[in-house]
């Protein structure tokens, strides 16, 4: 395939286009602190590139406190249609936009455009797993086993590092196991991080912590866990959502005057079908060639032995159908999926990139684990449901 037919078949699936460098998720930590400094009257000049278009883009006013909330896999489709958990997300439909998120729409890499405000392809957090040159084998982007030193994987500038170098008060509220973790290194290193396990518990310190001026940034996971476990549209996913829903209407009704507040999510999310997932491992047709598969079942990674990269995207063509766009490493890169592409990070990506469709996705039962192959909801692919997330402007 041509980049051309790459960027036709992209249309045809439906494909959402991550939008970098425009209304994506890579604005919205640039934005904040551009807004911050404009309320704490600095030169926002001391940060990332581009942090004070992307303020604008925003439209975010100037503010001396500022407040953002991931809320882990709370897709935009997914929100719009169990809206009925969210009471206070709902009343803020006035002030919510929509925005994209990279590829792939995963955890790591979204955190990592989040973080730098760069694409996934200059912050080399390309997916869950990745192929690490520096060995061949897997590096797990969110465990971070066998991605070694953080600062020499994801190579560019943090937003939070930016603007706590301009002495503005920058905090990180999240669990325990996260604190100087490879991913929190990599993506949001420069905050002072404080530790907090319950949500409730999460709020009353960020509450404390915007006592004073300065930037605070709060994550959550539950709702992402609940969607990997029983599916986006079962009741322990409204029940996730419901108690995220009351924890920030309490944030917003105990912030002080002035405070903005910014809520938005990393991806969002599909529940797929068993029955449509093919393991490489069980598929002759798939693993010929194929040395080593990365990523994750919606997004994969796909290493192959020397000069067939070709023959192995045909087959995989040939064998997946309509489940799955399949594209040449070079391919993907000239469509833009992974956005401007560092020469670190080229061996990173598969020579073979697979984005699924619908319901269905791809496994390796050699690598993955037994657990991974059973989550009812996953993401990683192009498809709205996983592409679109919120951002909710307050304050």
């Amino acid at each position: 395939m041509t980049a051309t037919a790459v960027t036709d078949a992209f249309a045809q699936a439906g494909f959402v286009r991550p939008d970098y460098g425009g209304r994506c998720l890579d604005a919205v930590l640039p934005a904040a602190a551009a807004a911050l400094c404009a309320g704490l009257g600095q030169d926002p000049a001391a940060l990332p590139a581009g942090a004070d278009d992307a303020r604008t883009r925003l439209g975010l006013p100037a503010a001396s406190r500022v407040v953002v909330v991931l809320v882990d896999g709370l897709g935009q489709e997914l929100l719009t249609e169990r809206a009925g958990h969210a009471p206070f997300l709902r009343s803020r439909s006035a002030e919510t936009t929509t925005l994209t998120v990279g590829y792939p729409s995963t955890t790591a890499a979204s955190m990592g455009m989040f973080g730098t405000g760069r694409s996934p392809g200059r912050t080399g957090l390309v997916g869950y797993t990745v192929r690490n040159p520096e060995h061949g084998g897997l590096a797990n982007l969110v465990s971070w086993d066998g991605a070694g030193d953080a600062t020499r994987w994801q190579r560019e500038p943090t937003v939070f590092a930016a603007l706590a170098a301009t002495g503005a008060p920058v905090t990180s509220v999240g669990p325990a196991a996260f604190a100087g973790s490879g991913l929190t290194e990599a993506a949001l290193r420069g905050a002072t991080y404080v530790r907090a396990e319950s949500l409730a518990d999460r709020v009353d310190a960020a509450l404390y912590e915007l006592s004073a001026p300065g930037l605070v940034y709060l994550y959550w996971g539950d709702v992402d866990k609940a969607g990997h476990q029983h599916g986006w549209r079962s009741g322990a996913w409204g029940d996730a959502l419901a108690e995220a829903d009351r924890e920030l209407g309490r944030l917003a009704r105990g912030l002080p005057r002035g405070t903005l507040l910014l809520v938005t999510a990393d991806h969002g999310m599909v529940d797929v079908d068993h029955a449509q997932l093919v393991d490489v491992a069980a598929t002759p047709a798939l693993a010929r060639d194929v040395v080593l598969v990365a990523g994750e079942p919606r997004a994969s990674h796909v290493h192959v032995r020397p000069g067939t990269a070709e023959a192995v995207a045909e087959r995989w063509r040939a064998t997946l159908g309509d489940a799955a766009l399949v594209a040449l490493r070079d391919e993907a890169v000239a469509a833009g999926w992974f956005g401007p592409v560092a020469e670190h990070v080229l061996p990173m990506l598969g020579d073979v990139v697979v984005a699924a469709r619908g319901v269905a996705g791809v496994t390796d039962s050699r690598t993955q684990t037994p657990h991974s192959l059973t989550l009812r909801g996953m993401h990683g692919s192009f498809t709205p449901g996983e592409m679109l997330v919120p951002l909710v402007v307050s304050g």
